[in-house]
């Protein structure tokens, strides 16, 4: 797994996809460690021409949720009986990854299968197989980059449909919607993929020496070290520095970080060459209760400037009001 290299050897092209159950008895019984079971890999492998070379598929018989979830039976019509007959995961995981090759990049509809499968893998000691974090093709976010605004997040039967891809198969099962999503990827020009690979962060940097620094065309990216709390993070200066993304300068603040919910920082920079600076932290917890950032840098727009800004401004009106309202109890008490 990784980023894209420049050169001759070509990695195998894995387009997979999972399918996964839930507790049938809703979220209050639901193992906090494994959320989501998955019960199906279906892949595809594809080589340098974007042609399908071979195919893998696994069904897994659950051991965390043995009933399926009635909303996952509907959309799969996976039934108890053929679960029943499915493999144990870490044997279907493990033939995958020797499938996969010894070098490969992932390729998935959606941000959330990598994450599942590492999740899984951890649950039954695996993890080790998988480094991270790991780098792979969200396809979602290329199909939206090539063919639509790039904030745009379509389910694959819409893009299947607007590229008037063959259905000759049904969807929402793993097989047949990792063929389906390679399908699409075949009408993505490589130009429109090499630059805009994604990151996976379940298995997180922990020191600073594994800090993660990627330059992508419109934005750079960057993952921190973990903290014991999101007080010594945002005091870190590598966390909260602005550099611009063209120059690499560090941006003059303009507009100081600050909290717009309970997981977003946002911050105005302007670099005096390029102009104004948008900073985003995004605050991630791990399972182990420690906290680290992905921070996010581009160049923006007077108009977007200007709507962070309001949203500071909202979010100090939001916080008058409630100690308006905090001193009203207690002169009340």
């Amino acid at each position: 797994m990784g980023v894209w290299k420049d050169t001759e050897e070509f990695m195998n092209y894995i387009v997979f996809d999972l399918e996964w159950n839930q507790s049938p008895y809703g979220k209050k019984q639901s193992n906090k460690k494994l959320p989501f079971e998955i019960i199906e890999i279906g892949a595809v492998k594809m080589n340098e021409k974007k042609e399908i070379e071979d195919t893998f598929h696994r069904i897994i018989k659950p051991r965390v949720y043995k009933w399926i979830h009635e909303c996952i039976r509907e959309v799969t019509h996976f039934s108890y009986k053929e679960l029943s007959k499915g493999m144990p995961f870490e044997q279907a995981v493990q033939e995958f990854l020797e499938w996969c090759g010894p070098e490969f990049y992932f390729f998935s509809w959606g941000d959330q299968d990598v994450m599942e499968l590492q999740r899984n893998m951890k649950y039954y000691h695996l993890l080790d197989l998988l480094p991270g974090p790991v780098i792979y093709y969200d396809v979602q976010k290329l199909f939206g980059i090539r063919f639509e605004n790039r904030k745009s997040r379509r389910a694959l039967e819409y893009a299947v449909d607007m590229l008037m891809i063959p259905k000759r198969k049904h969807f929402h099962r793993a097989l047949e919607d990792a063929e389906y999503t390679a399908e699409v990827l075949r009408c993505i020009e490589s130009e429109n993929i090499l630059p805009n690979s994604s990151i996976d962060v379940y298995q997180n940097p922990k020191s600073r020496k594994d800090e993660i620094f990627i330059a992508y065309p419109t934005y750079d990216k960057y993952v921190s070290r973990e903290f014991e709390d999101r007080e010594h993070m945002m005091h870190d200066r590598e966390v909260t520095s602005t550099r611009c993304p063209v120059c690499g300068k560090n941006a003059r603040r303009k507009l100081r970080w600050f909290l717009h919910n309970s997981k977003n920082y946002y911050s105005v920079s302007v670099c005096q060459e390029h102009g104004l600076v948008k900073g985003k932290i995004r605050v991630k917890k791990t399972e182990e209760e420690q906290y680290f950032s992905v921070k996010t840098i581009k160049l923006i727009t007077e108009e977007e400037a200007l709507e962070i800004r309001e949203k500071r401004e909202a979010v100090r009106r939001k916080r008058q009001e409630k100690k308006k309202d905090e001193a009203k109890k207690r002169n009340a008490e």
